[in-house]
């Protein structure tokens, strides 16, 4: 069995949000045709419980401790040598040693690198025999450009700042590398934009979803009160976006919600590590923050509809794909419903503006999870967005069978259509 070396900033199991639900369904996919050797951080001392797991699956494993205040402050030093902040805050030198040490060991030959700030470890001569496909998801730089839009000084700045040093770091990793993939075709479509010299080595392997586990066959205790209309917003709750959407939803589109519905109507913010900010939100009326839970399932089968009014998005938003798979009425804004494709109106509602938003939530209540969105939604999922599907991309891609022009596969075979 050929070796492999998968390295991630974040630990790939569980599989409880975006990133690491891509990596993780990544990993186990790639351990049935490779022997994996895994290196990556984990910033989040719940997770240190899931080590066996990863331990069980893998080949050898490094696991780096990374404290999220000390990465930051660390950062800071790269404000003074021109590096990206989000390459000191991902970098660990002994798992920089541990990944030499490794691949001369075991002479790997292929490598997958998991977000494009883990790009640095592979970078340079000694690794130029390897085949290394870097999987950077969304264009983060561009993210962090987005950021700096919405924020004021010197937040605004900063972030300026590591939009223009990143995408300089994800141009060079592109041209090094032997190819970089991206969430959707849309979001390879920007990098090339802003990357041209790699055209040709940049693809798009779609998200998948876990269509029997988030299922509505399955039976699910409520966790809601019983004079309680839930509608349910998923995702980590430290995560910038997020706050952002619930926050705005929270002060626009819930007051005009209540008016409408009366005020047994909850909003449900369903997410581990809230901000005070989101915590905050909590103690007003109509709004429920629950922190990390065990299962998003029950919070999913038990709403009367999920909403995803993200107004920062990149690449594409495993909360729709996990409340369509469980055939729940959908609101999104345009953002959300970035590198999904769903047909508005039939398999979800888009949603833009205060007024607006509310308008559509109440017309997916109105229509009742035996309405026709649901079930349509479910169906999508099960014909387009299983794993197996979209990961075949990737087994070309590692395999240097990738065909030209910068797609993987036909887009109904790649799983993205």
């Amino acid at each position: 069995m050929q070796d492999l070396l998968f390295l991630s900033h974040r630990i790939p199991y569980p599989p409880d949000k975006g990133d690491k639900i891509r990596s993780w369904h990544m990993l186990r996919h790639l351990a049935k045709r490779y022997r994996v050797h895994l290196g990556c951080l984990i910033d989040d001392p719940a997770d240190e419980r899931h080590v066996p797991v990863l331990e069980a699956l893998c080949g050898e494993s490094h696991f780096a401790r990374l404290d999220p205040k000390l990465a930051r402050v660390k950062s800071l030093a790269a404000l003074l040598d021109g590096r990206p902040l989000s390459l000191a805050y991902f970098h660990d030198a002994a798992l920089a040693r541990w990944v030499e040490a490794l691949v001369t060991r075991h002479r790997v030959e292929v490598a997958l690198i998991y977000s494009s700030a883990m790009a640095a470890y592979v970078l340079g001569d000694r690794f130029s025999d390897m085949r290394r496909v870097v999987d950077m998801v969304d264009v983060d730089s561009d993210k962090w450009r987005q950021y700096a839009a919405r924020k004021s000084w010197p937040f605004s700045a900063i972030y300026r700042r590591e939009a223009r040093t990143l995408l300089a770091f994800e141009r060079r990793a592109a041209t090094a590398l032997d190819a970089s993939l991206f969430v959707s075709p849309r979001e390879a479509a920007l990098f090339r934009r802003l990357a041209p010299e790699s055209a040709e080595a940049i693809h798009s392997v779609n998200n998948g979803v876990d269509a029997d586990y988030f299922s509505p066959e399955r039976a699910y205790d409520n966790p809601y009160p019983s004079d309680v209309v839930p509608i349910v917003f998923t995702g980590a709750m430290d995560y910038w976006p997020n706050v952002d959407a619930v926050s705005w939803f929270a002060a626009e589109v819930l007051p005009r919600l209540r008016e409408r519905l009366g005020e047994r109507l909850r909003f449900v913010v369903v997410g581990a590590a809230p901000t005070a900010e989101v915590v905050a939100l909590g103690r007003q009326p109509g709004i429920l923050v629950t922190g990390r839970v065990p299962d998003v399932r029950p919070y999913l089968a038990h709403a009367a509809a999920s909403v995803a009014p993200l107004r920062v998005a990149r690449g594409v938003q495993n909360k729709v794909l996990e409340a369509m798979a469980m055939g729940l009425p959908v609101v999104a804004s345009p953002q959300a419903l970035e590198g999904i494709d769903a047909e508005p109106d039939r398999h979800l509602l888009v949603a833009e503006g205060a007024e607006d938003f509310a308008a559509a939530v109440v017309r997916a209540m109105a229509a009742g999870r035996p309405g026709a969105l649901g079930p349509a939604a479910r169906r999508l999922i099960l014909e387009t967005y299983g794993w197996e599907a979209s990961l075949a991309g990737l087994d070309r891609l590692l395999e240097g069978a990738a065909a030209p022009g910068g797609e993987t596969l036909p887009h109904d075979a790649a799983g993205v259509r």
